[in-house]
């Protein structure tokens, strides 16, 4: 494993590709690898694309593709996928999606299954964007499956989180409240040709207002709230997504001009930290009460209402850590 990685360093795409899908895969030793690479990691912008299902995240996406690569910035795509109930894979490939870009060497794209993560997003994106990071992408674009409140893990992640909306789907305002409006450094308002894309503009720019003091405009970043027409006019399409670009990076630049780059970097090292404590501590517990067959007797002592879920993490916690959780 630590070879892939010096292979990963040395600009080698097979096995960039290979060391993703063995994250994903959660292979066995696969962290050796991100060992070797992590001190590279560091120097790309990671954007954040959340939003409901059906807001265009994906067409939006291939578009910002297109506006980076005219600047000839270099681009890595994570899409986060929904889980296929057969094969644990995304269901929803990279092949069948952003094809214009497949040739495109500056280009790297990947789909991610989620694996029943909370929020939409694998344990594998952060370690995806590393990856993508030593690659030497200038942006990696994280877009995610769209489940909802949970989507604001994604603040976890990125440097830029843009929320997209579209009018017309009837909970828009609703999933503002939800969370979404805290994690939100740019709201798009996609399919702006829609009837009620007037409304929602109003809608959403009357809640960041209400909103400027508690989730950081005090700081100098105003929330702003765009409008991009619809992709079945392409000219003005790809021009609301290049001021879109330009908006993206407009703010990249203020967390460095004043010195926020850093809480976002403390955010999404200690969100890494928590999942390698994951992967390293719980996962293996469960996989071996999986396996052994004590998980299944467990679940059938709670059925039978022998004990409870509590008391058996109780004494699972005492077994495996040797002391009661919470003690020294």
């Amino acid at each position: 494993m630590k070879e892939l990685g010096k292979r990963v360093l040395a600009g080698d795409i097979r096995a960039a590709s290979r060391l993703i899908r063995n994250l994903e895969d959660q292979i066995t030793d696969t962290y050796i690898a991100i060992q070797e690479i992590f001190k590279e990691t560091g120097k790309s912008h990671v954007i954040g694309i959340t939003g409901a299902p059906g807001a265009g995240k994906s067409t939006l996406t291939d578009e910002l593709i297109a506006a980076y690569r005219k600047q000839d910035k270099t681009v890595g795509v994570l899409a986060v996928d929904p889980t296929s109930p057969f094969t644990g894979g995304a269901l929803l490939g990279d092949r069948i999606r952003m094809l214009r870009h497949a040739e495109d060497p500056g280009v790297f794209v990947r789909s991610l299954a989620t694996r029943g993560a909370m929020g939409g997003i694998s344990k594998a994106v952060g370690e995806g964007i590393h990856v993508m990071d030593v690659l030497g992408k200038d942006k990696i674009i994280v877009e995610t499956v769209g489940v909802g409140q949970q989507e604001v893990e994604i603040i976890n992640h990125a440097h830029t989180v843009i929320v997209v909306l579209v009018p017309g789907m009837g909970d828009e305002i609703q999933a503002l409240k939800a969370g979404l409006m805290e994690i939100a450094d740019i709201f798009v308002i996609n399919k702006a040709d829609r009837e009620g894309a007037g409304k929602l503009y109003k809608e959403t720019m009357n809640m960041v207002q209400m909103s400027r003091d508690k989730y950081g405009v005090s700081k100098g970043w105003v929330t702003p709230v765009l409008l991009v027409e619809s992709v079945l006019e392409p000219h003005k399409f790809a021009e609301s997504v290049e001021v879109l670009r330009d908006k993206i990076d407009e703010h990249y630049q203020f967390l460095i001009d004043n010195n926020l780059i850093s809480e976002r970097m403390r955010r999404k090292t200690a969100a890494e930290i928590t999942e390698a404590i994951w992967g390293s501590v719980l996962a293996p517990v469960l996989e071996q009460l999986e396996t052994s067959g004590e998980m299944k007797r467990m679940i059938d002592r709670c059925l039978l209402k022998e004990t409870d879920p509590y008391s058996l993490a109780e004494e699972i916690a005492q077994r495996f850590m040797k002391q009661r959780p919470g003690t020294s």
